[in-house]
């Protein structure tokens, strides 16, 4: 997927696919994330999910379908993200060893 946001560009086929997360496969609640790192170092999130899930979009009065999104992320959102939806292990790969 590829979205142009405040002039710049974001492609998951080009930036590298740094953690993915997904819940609730075949319901309407269904999320699938995946965090990018593009070439500048800048971080977005892929995601796309159910009609009941936060990726869903309108389609009609009262009626919503699946969708997908593009979500360019600070540093700190992707530090965020990883903590929650990843090990320490791969965490550590992408951001460095952590303190103890």
């Amino acid at each position: 997927m590829k979205k142009i946001i405040n002039g710049k560009k974001y492609d998951t086929e080009t930036a590298k696919c740094c953690g993915s997360f997904s819940k609730d496969e075949g319901s309407f609640t269904y999320c699938c994330e995946e965090l990018y790192k593009k070439k500048t170092g800048e971080f977005f999130l892929y995601g796309k999910g159910g009609p009941m899930s936060k990726y869903s979009q309108s389609c009609g009065q009262n009626c919503w379908s699946g969708g997908s999104d593009i979500v360019p992320l600070t540093e700190t959102q992707a530090r965020k993200w990883m903590e929650e939806h990843e090990d320490a292990d791969t965490y550590e790969q992408l951001f460095g060893e952590v303190e103890e």
